[in-house]
């Protein structure tokens, strides 16, 4: 929390420093939006908070983030220069010191069909990005076999853990682990997510053999980084394109193993999706692993072979 209080207004900051311990450490998400009430998501609840930090289900009790509080917001962000981040308000999010992720919204400005960036921001949805060491520990069994890291998608609903997760794996495989030794990794983060890079560097350890290409489109990424830096394991987060499962073919025929991620409640909805629905009845993946959040964030329900047959089933949430 301390790398987030340092960007925040300092009404935002000293209302969060007096929260309880328990709800404060656990802080998911802090979301502030122009002329509403400051909310935050802890655990798997979600609630605001009173100018004097005491939690409430009421709205109208909440402390109201205002126009001023959300342009000195931004100014913290940039450090007084938007210029700067000109790439990343095309993105609609910014990533900072520790990489947490700060989604933004408000005017859209479009040029020539694409979009050019964001104006006169109004809400802020930040993010914070924690370490899980071990967040992979009761999958890692599955993953391996003579060598090899099997072919893997992660399927979890919104807020369960996968990008953790993905994490995680990046570390164990380019650390090396009981299972296997250390292997090349490659990361395509798309939304700098996975290894929150700032200014390129990674501020999560993703391990001493991973290479990170960040802010690219996945499917371009992939290509890129097989052409490139002959990666033994590509990690990416979120496929749902066409152009993604072409370029996981790709990447399969090079001899490249492939774990990535998709948003789904179940095996049997990812399996109905048009994309995913192909990969899986083509047989791309060895492995795939379901999260949700029945014992809390990171329950593992199962993970399944390649003809979709329960190889575990537990509702074990990662060690805390």
């Amino acid at each position: 929390m301390k790398e987030i209080l340092a960007i925040l207004p300092a009404p935002v900051r000293n209302i969060l420093s007096v929260l309880p311990t328990a709800v404060r450490e656990n802080i998911e998400e802090i979301r502030l939006r122009q002329q509403q009430p400051l909310e935050i998501r802890y655990g798997q609840q979600a609630s605001y908070v009173t100018s004097s930090g005491q939690l409430t289900a009421n709205s109208r009790q909440g402390w109201v983030f205002t126009e001023e509080q959300a342009a000195k917001l931004l100014n913290l962000v940039s450090q007084h220069s938007l210029y700067a981040l000109e790439e990343e308000l095309k993105r609609g999010y910014i990533t900072i010191v520790g990489g947490h992720r700060i989604g933004l919204a408000g005017k859209v400005v479009m040029e020539r069909g694409e979009v050019k960036g964001i104006r006169e921001i109004t809400s802020f949805n930040i993010r914070i990005a924690r370490e899980k060491r071990g967040a992979a520990q009761k999958v890692l069994p599955y993953l391996f076999a003579q060598g090899k890291v099997y072919n893997t998608l992660v399927i979890s609903p919104p807020q369960c853990g996968k990008t953790t997760l993905l994490r995680d794996m990046a570390r164990s495989i380019s650390y090396g682990n009981e299972y296997a030794s250390s292997r090349k990794v490659s990361i395509v983060d798309e939304r700098s997510e996975i290894a929150g890079c700032l200014h390129g560097v990674p501020q999560r350890d993703v391990g001493p053999r991973t290479d990170v290409l960040d802010a690219c489109p996945k499917a371009l990424g992939m290509m890129m980084m097989i052409r490139t830096m002959s990666p033994e394991v590509i990690i990416v987060d979120e496929i749902g394109r066409a152009e993604d499962s072409e370029a996981i073919w790709e990447a399969i025929h090079a001899g490249v193993s492939i774990i990535c991620s998709a948003h789904g409640f179940d095996l049997e909805e990812a399996s109905r999706r048009p994309m995913l629905g192909k990969l899986i009845q083509q047989g791309a993946f060895d492995r795939y692993i379901v999260l949700n959040r029945t014992s809390g964030v990171g329950t593992i329900e199962g993970v399944y072979d390649a003809s979709l047959t329960p190889l575990k089933r537990e509702e074990v949430a990662w060690p805390s």
